[in-house]
């Protein structure tokens, strides 16, 4: 009896069909980004502590290993920077809360008096005030009016300062807390990063790349620090010379702002600018102390700053400018002064990893492009902890 062979499967039939994902991945992704969006938004009060607690821990970490050769734990060590930081920042707070607490008594009137000034001095803008009001009353000319209701509040912009106060000094506290556990933990959590890994090679790289973070970021925001007192103590200097009021306040004022990128340096002057439109007599001497604001920012920013910081960490301007924009938007005041770390850590991660090159081109700037020469030809070695 002949054996049948057995039955062969149709041309047509070729398994089950499975689906497709390549067209789902770019949904995916944008999905992905939504999400991350809200829930940077939603977790703000949360995110923006610990991101300032990790930047400080990786500036940190280098003086804590120096202090642990020494013999000193890393518990002292993390004491004494939270310790001084803390204190540092209560002496600041002392030492403003007096000059604080009467510019922000005085700046209902402060406001009031740059109404009067500006409608006393006449000119276009009370031509586009005038304009704007009868057009207003055009428009509004065949509508009914409503019952006008006035309604007192005190609130006004001091009244929303000072609400802001207890929630921003949590978020210190929380911060410096946060930093101190981090700190007295050692290397702890970068071993505990780079065990996450599972190839000896991607551990050795993980090292090499948190290491290269820690020594740049310090080197970068120390640098930025010493530039920014220097130029605190020149705007209070060029103040008192203008005999402004508060020369010590608008010192302190230039220091901090200045670590908001663009965006620091011009604001303060608008509010140096504010006060000598009410405190000094004539347009000319506003103007003076606008522009002497912005000259030593630009001194700073345009000659200062590019010689002392190193070249692979000059970053483009125009993604500084998108980053810092981004970070306020969503995280307000304090996501503008924690934006530009972010982005050199991102800068200094993507300059370490060769399938990031790209993107680390596309942050650095003319100037930061690598030289390719025959030592940079070869490999870096790293010993892992």
């Amino acid at each position: 009896m002949e054996s049948k062979p057995p039955s062969q499967p149709s041309p047509e039939f070729q398994g089950p069909v499975r689906p497709s994902t390549h067209g789902l991945k770019w949904p995916v992704r944008g999905i992905f980004l939504i999400l991350l969006l809200h829930t940077l938004v939603w977790a703000s009060d949360f995110l923006i502590p610990v991101t300032a607690a990790f930047l400080g821990y990786l500036v940190l970490n280098r003086p804590r290993r120096l202090l642990a050769r020494i013999g000193v734990p890393s518990p002292i060590s993390a004491a004494l920077f939270t310790g001084l930081m803390g204190v540092g920042l209560a002496v600041v707070a002392f030492q403003l809360s007096t000059p604080a607490a009467e510019m922000m008594r005085d700046l209902p009137e402060m406001v009031k008096q740059i109404n009067e000034k500006v409608n006393a001095t006449g000119g276009p803008i009370e031509a586009l005030n005038e304009a704007t009001k009868a057009a207003k009353d055009i428009v509004d000319e065949d509508e009914e009016k409503p019952v006008e209701v006035t309604v007192v509040s005190d609130a006004g912009v001091v009244g929303t300062i000072m609400s802001m106060a207890p929630s921003f000094a949590s978020q210190v506290l929380m911060a410096l807390i946060l930093l101190f556990f981090l700190v007295a933990s050692g290397d702890l959590f970068l071993t505990k990063t780079v065990q996450s890994l599972r190839r000896f090679r991607d551990k050795r790289k993980a090292v090499a790349v948190l290491h290269t973070i820690e020594d740049r970021l310090g080197h970068y925001l120390g640098g930025i620090a010493l530039i920014n007192a220097g130029l605190g103590v020149s705007i209070g200097i060029a103040m008192m010379l203008w005999n402004m009021p508060g020369a010590i306040l608008f010192g302190l004022m230039g220091f901090a702002l200045n670590f908001v990128p663009y965006l620091g340096g011009l604001l303060g002057a608008c509010i140096a600018a504010a006060v000598a439109f009410i405190s000094l007599d004539g347009l000319w001497p506003t103007a003076g102390v606008f522009i002497t604001y912005i000259l030593l920012t630009s001194i700073e920013g345009q000659f200062v700053t590019p010689m002392v910081i190193s070249r692979r960490m000059r970053l483009n301007t125009t993604v500084v400018f998108l980053t810092v924009a981004f970070f306020a938007w969503i995280w307000s005041v304090i996501g503008m002064i924690v934006a530009l770390p972010v982005l050199i850590v991102i800068k200094i991660a993507c300059d370490e990893m060769e399938n990031m090159q790209t993107l680390a081109r596309f942050l650095g700037d003319f100037a930061s492009e690598p030289v390719h020469d025959e030592s940079e030809k070869q490999p870096r070695e790293s010993t892992p902890t």
